[in-house]
């Protein structure tokens, strides 16, 4: 009995508990973005300003449409595709939040593929 009464506590503490979404706190800023791609490490820079985001990849810089969905969800479009995959809308879903950094899901709009990364609010 005390163990059946002991799991039933910790699924009432377990499902009390709230993901942090202070989303509005990484609307505007400048933020880096780290992954690996076969091994090999790479960083995409950018910053956020109300609906514009200008990205820095590989001494490339980049500039995209922002359209907020909600306070946590937002469309990229970007602004001169240079190809037809550039031409694809991204829909960013902010997962989870903490004091400097956000965690996503990212995928093209009206595909079911999703990815997730975090991203990591730089110093202005």
């Amino acid at each position: 009995m005390k163990k059946i009464i002991s799991l039933l506590t910790l699924l009432l503490l377990l499902s009390c508990y709230n993901v942090e979404h202070n989303c509005k706190d990484f609307k505007t800023g400048k933020f880096k973005f780290e992954y690996e791609v076969d091994g090999v490490k790479k960083t995409t820079v950018f910053e956020r300003k109300d609906s514009i985001e200008i990205e820095t990849f590989e001494g490339k810089t980049d500039t995209s449409s922002i359209r907020w969905v909600s306070d946590c969800e937002y469309i990229l479009q970007k602004i001169h595709p240079k190809n037809r995959a550039e031409k694809k809308a991204i829909t960013m879903k902010i997962l989870t939040t903490s004091k400097n950094s956000y965690t996503f899901e990212f995928g093209i709009v009206g595909s079911d593929q999703k990815q997730r990364g975090t991203v990591e609010k730089m110093e202005d």
